[in-house]
C-alpha cells in the first residue's frame, strides 16, 4: 500500500501532536506562557544539552539578578559566569553575554523578529532563533534541536546519517514541511516535550505517544536505531594536580585562558602532576595536605584531578607570599565567600564550599580550614 505523501500527512501529524500537547505536554514551565523573547532566549540557551530539571534553578536565579537584557549587557563578565557555575558549557555564558550586549547596542534593547535576524546575533544557531521566532512572534519556522530530532527521524523512518550536513539539511526540510498552518507554538512545544518524555534516547514509552501507528521506528521495532549520527565524540583521559594555596583562609586563583577548558573561569593553578607540584613545593613555609582525588567528566574528556591544599602560615608576610605565588600562573588571592562568588568550574565550587557550607548571599564567615599552618 503506497504511503501518503509527506504534505498530505503533515495536518494530521500535527493535528496529533497539538492536542497531546495540549492534554499531556509541558505547560507550566517559568519559561512557558510568554512571548519575552529574552525568557525564551534564556532558556533555549540554558537548555541546550542540559536538563529541565537542572536548568530550573539557574533560570531563577539569573531573572532575579539580570531581569532583562539590558540588566545583562550591563553585567560584568565575572558576575555572568558566576551564575553559570556549575551549568556547564561555559562557552554558552560567554555567548549569552555577547548576545545581551549586541541585541541593546545595536537593536535597542529588542530582540529580532524574525528568525534570520536571530540567527546572525551571537550564539543563536538555527534551531535556537526558530524557537525565539516561533515561540514570541508567531513565525512559521521548523526547530531540530535533539529531541526533536529523535521524534521525526523515528516517525518518519528517516535513516539519513545526520554527522553530514546535506544530510541534515534534508531533515530541516522534511521538518518543515510538516508545519502546521495554526498553533504552531503550540505544534512545536509538543514535539519537544515528546522528546523529552516520551520518545527518549532509551525505552521510549510508544504505547503512550500519540504518533504510535504512524512511527516507521515503531512498526519496525528498531527504535533505537534512529536518530543515525556516526561521528562521535572520542573520549579522552587526562591527570592533573590542583593546588589549593590557602593563607588566613583565602585562596589563590588563576584566571583560565580565553580559550579551552572552563576558558574564562577562575580555578586553582594546575600541574601535570603531583610529583611536579611537591618539587615546587618543597622550599615553601607552611605545609601540604593531599586531598582525595577526584574524575570530573566532560563532554569529551574523563578529567582526574589530585588536589593538594598547602597552607601557608599566618604570619607569612607580603615578601614571603610574593616568593610562592611568583612561580604561579598569574592571579590572586580571594577570600572563600569572595571566590564562591565568581565563575569558577563546578569541581572547584563544590572543594571550596565543603570549607564554607554558608552561601555568599547569607554574609557568614567561612572558615579557614580544619588544618593549623605548619611551621614556616
Amino acid at each position: 500500500m503506497r504511503r501518503p505523501s509527506l504534505a498530505a500527512a503533515a495536518p494530521a501529524f500535527a493535528e496529533r501532536v497539538v492536542a497531546w500537547q495540549r492534554r499531556h505536554g509541558r505547560n507550566d514551565l517559568p519559561w512557558q506562557n510568554t512571548r519575552d523573547p529574552y525568557r525564551v532566549w534564556l532558556s533555549e540557551i540554558m537548555l541546550q544539552q542540559t536538563q529541565v530539571a537542572t536548568v530550573l534553578p539557574y533560570y531563577e536565579r539569573f531573572l532575579r539578578r539580570f531581569g532583562g537584557v539590558t540588566a545583562l549587557a550591563t553585567a560584568s563578565a565575572d558576575d555572568v559566569l558566576a551564575l553559570w557555575s556549575g551549568l556547564g558549557y561555559y562557552s554558552r555564558a560567554r555567548n549569552l553575554h555577547r548576545c545581551a550586549q549586541v541585541v541593546v547596542a545595536e537593536h535597542g534593547g529588542a530582540f529580532p523578529r524574525s528568525s534570520a535576524e536571530l540567527m546572525q546575533l551571537p550564539g543563536i544557531g538555527r534551531s535556537t532563533a526558530a524557537a525565539i521566532a516561533a515561540f514570541c512572534f508567531g513565525e512559521r519556522v521548523a526547530i531540530l534541536d535533539g529531541n526533536v530530532k529523535r521524534v521525526l527521524t523515528r516517525v518518519l523512518g528517516f535513516g539519513g546519517d545526520l554527522a553530514d550536513a546535506a544530510t541534515e539539511r534534508a531533515l530541516w526540510a522534511k521538518a518543515t514541511a510538516l508545519l502546521p498552518e495554526r498553533d504552531v507554538a503550540r505544534y512545536t512545544q509538543g514535539l519537544m516535550d515528546l522528546g523529552a518524555t516520551l520518545c527518549t534516547t532509551r525505552q521510549p514509552a510508544c504505547a503512550s505517544c500519540p504518533l504510535s501507528g504512524a512511527c516507521v521506528a515503531e512498526r519496525d521495532g528498531a527504535q533505537a536505531s534512529y536518530p543515525v549520527k556516526t561521528r562521535r565524540l572520542v573520549r579522552k583521559q587526562r591527570e592533573s594536580a590542583w593546588l589549593w594555596l590557602s593563607w588566613r583562609g583565602s585562596v589563590w586563583l588563576e584566571a583560565r585562558p580565553a580559550r579551552g577548558i572552563w576558558a574564562g573561569l577562575w580555578s586553582l593553578p594546575e600541574f601535570a602532576s603531583s610529583a611536579q607540584l611537591d618539587r615546587l613545593a618543597a622550599a615553601w613555609p607552611g605545609g601540604g595536605e593531599a586531598l582525595p582525588s577526584f574524575t570530573h567528566t566532560l563532554t569529551h574528556l574523563d578529567w582526574t584531578l589530585h588536589p593538594t591544599r598547602w597552607t601557608l602560615p599566618a604570619r607569612a608576610g607580603v615578601g614571603a607570599r610574593a616568593d610562592v605565588t611568583a612561580v604561579l600562573p598569574r592571579g590572586r588571592w580571594f577570600a572563600l565567600d569572595e571566590a564562591l562568588a565568581t565563575g569558577l568550574p563546578a569541581p572547584l565550587r563544590r572543594l571550596l564550599e565543603a570549607a564554607c557550607p554558608a552561601r555568599p548571599t547569607e554574609r557568614r564567615p567561612c572558615r579557614a580550614g580544619t588544618r593549623r599552618p605548619g611551621p614556616a
